[in-house]
């Protein structure tokens, strides 16, 4: 299967914590390895590695976001590995 590392930078109305909570759920969900890389009231830039529909997953699941938070734009690129062996984090972790 391939693999991807994604930065995923989700923007619109963002509650930071609602919104970090419910990415950490999400990856944890999928087994994916997530990066919280910044947040703040308009965006924030998350980074997850793992198979490629399983990352794809996770772009929706964000997109559609928590309940109170509203995406308006989702901004990929790809992530340096890198990233992934300074930052690695894991729900509950």
């Amino acid at each position: 299967m391939k693999r991807e590392r994604v930065i995923f930078t989700f923007s619109g109305k963002i509650v930071p914590d609602s919104f970090v909570a419910f990415a950490r759920h999400r990856a944890a969900k999928l087994d994916l390895p997530l990066a919280v890389l910044a947040s703040d009231d308009s965006s924030v830039a998350l980074a997850v590695e793992g198979q490629a529909d399983l990352v794809d997953a996770f772009d929706m699941a964000c997109s559609l976001g928590p309940h109170d938070c509203i995406v308006l734009d989702v901004e990929r690129t790809p992530a340096p590995a890198a990233l992934f062996e300074s930052r690695n984090e894991r729900t509950g972790q």
